[in-house]
């Protein structure tokens, strides 16, 4: 992508100079860009930049390729829509550029232009209004999330408190809501139940995690602390209608407010690292099959710290060149020897996992939770080497492994329960089969069969007591 000295490049989270690069969707997009700017043919281009960035698995980034196809050809129109659509294209060059698969899945520059571009689109057609998930969660598996059985004048008793803190909250400034923050965490506190899956467990983490966020901004981030406070008063008020589901015996929260709760917890920790105090977060986080780096970028002196940490990392990629080809992927070849080894280890011991309860027809949970380690360690890895569909893989299998390991206690008939550990088995050899196409310096395929398979297993509701 050519660069624009004169605009600022607004990045979220750190380059990822040992990272795969898609090269062909790099000058792809340079040649949309200067075909846009001279008011030329840009679909050929965009077919290119799309079809590259899906070969590498890349699936947030071919998200955003498609609207932008969609929407250039409107930039024969005013000036501000040919305005929008550059900068959309540049911000999302300069992405592409920086090989950081967590930045192109949770960047909210580029949701905002996302959904401009969205917006772009609709005054020509009835499109669906888009959501931050969209590009946060492409392609990704979502737990149901259970609601326990809860008496039902204890539940009317929490919920008209619930009610009343939150208009209180609604009505409120910000730097006075700290005491019905609390009042309403409390009445969402003894409505969780007993499940990793419980919503109350995810709700309550991801307010936590808004509020804390805003609390650690500094003074002069003031617009990004309002955009807080404002996601967690938009969550507490769609919570109060999931009070109103339960209290008609809904056994499982909307999956759209998962998707878009979860979205919202895995947002910063994904673009700026997780500090040791998150522990508990990131815990949700990888309950639901998403992983994060740990690293912090709080506060000026930190993000000044984190910042340089990515010019010497620059610097550092710049001066070891020597790379392989792995299809559409360029990556650095002492990186991908490192992950060649780390992830030996990890796929012996998923199939290894696998096998056996194939064998014995039972789950140990700690076995399990084993093994959903194993993948989500291998799924991190892959996403920063650049492997696309190896990381999606690997996080749906550690996902699956997940559900397993908490529907169950000690040695477990998997079958009793409708989940059938023989699907993760299978997800697992198809896992070791795509390491072994790119130990040989072959594309991995893309799993799409076994992503299938896992989804339909993890989305599947499980029995539920009340």
């Amino acid at each position: 992508m050519t660069s624009r000295p004169d605009l600022p490049i607004a990045f979220e989270a750190l380059p990822n100079p040992r990272g795969g690069s898609v090269r062909l969707a790099e000058m792809a997009l340079t040649d949309a860009l200067h075909a846009f700017q001279r008011q030329g043919e840009t679909a050929l281009a965009m077919k290119r930049a799309i079809s590259a960035l899906h070969s590498a698995g890349w699936l947030p980034a071919q998200r955003f390729a498609e609207a932008l196809a969609l929407v250039m050809p409107l930039g024969e129109e005013a000036e501000p829509t040919r305005a929008r659509i550059t900068e959309a294209l540049l911000a999302f060059g300069e992405a592409v550029e920086r090989r950081n698969l967590r930045e192109l899945s949770c960047s909210t520059v580029l949701f905002d232009h996302y959904r401009g571009l969205h917006a772009l689109l609709a005054m020509h057609t009835r499109i669906a209004p888009v959501s931050y998930d969209d590009l946060a969660l492409a392609g990704r598996a979502i737990a149901p999330a259970t609601l326990s059985g809860i008496a039902p004048d204890r539940l009317a008793r929490v919920r008209a408190h619930y009610e009343e803190a939150l208009l209180k909250l609604l009505r409120a400034p910000a730097n006075e809501s700290a005491e019905i923050y609390v009042r309403l965490d409390e009445c969402l506190g003894e409505l969780g139940g007993a499940d990793p899956y419980d919503f109350w467990r995810l709700a309550l983490n991801t307010v936590w995690a808004l509020r804390e966020r805003a609390e650690r901004r500094d003074d002069d981030r003031s617009a990004a602390q309002s955009a807080d406070h404002a996601d967690a008063k938009r969550l507490y008020a769609r919570f109060n209608l999931v009070l109103a589901d339960q209290a008609h015996a809904s056994m499982y929260a909307p999956r759209s407010l998962v998707r878009a709760t979860l979205a919202l917890l895995w947002r910063d920790f994904a673009l700026y690292g997780a500090r040791p105090e998150d522990t508990e977060r990131v815990d949700v986080l990888r309950d639901y099959g998403l992983t994060v780096a740990w690293h912090v970028a709080s506060d000026s002196a930190s993000e000044a710290a984190w910042e340089q940490g990515a010019v010497q990392a620059g610097e550092e990629g710049a001066r070891d060149t020597a790379t392989r080809d792995l299809g559409v992927l360029r990556v650095n070849a002492a990186a991908y020897e490192d992950f060649l080894q780390s992830a030996e280890a990890s796929i012996d011991t998923l199939v290894e996992r696998g096998t056996q309860a194939s064998e014995t027809g039972t789950v140990d949970a700690n076995a399990a939770l084993n093994a959903a380690n194993a993948a989500h360690r291998l799924g991190a890895a892959s996403c920063a080497l650049g492997l696309g569909h190896v990381a999606l893989l690997a996080d749906t299998l550690g996902l699956a492994w997940r559900r397993v390991a908490y529907h169950g206690e000690g040695q477990t008939s998997v079958n009793d329960r409708g989940l059938d550990a023989s699907v993760p088995e299978r997800a697992a050899q198809m896992l070791r089969s795509m390491l072994h196409q790119a130990a040989a310096g072959i594309a991995p395929s893309e799993g799409r069969a076994s992503i299938a398979a896992l989804t339909a297993m993890i989305e599947r509701p499980t029995a539920l007591t009340r």
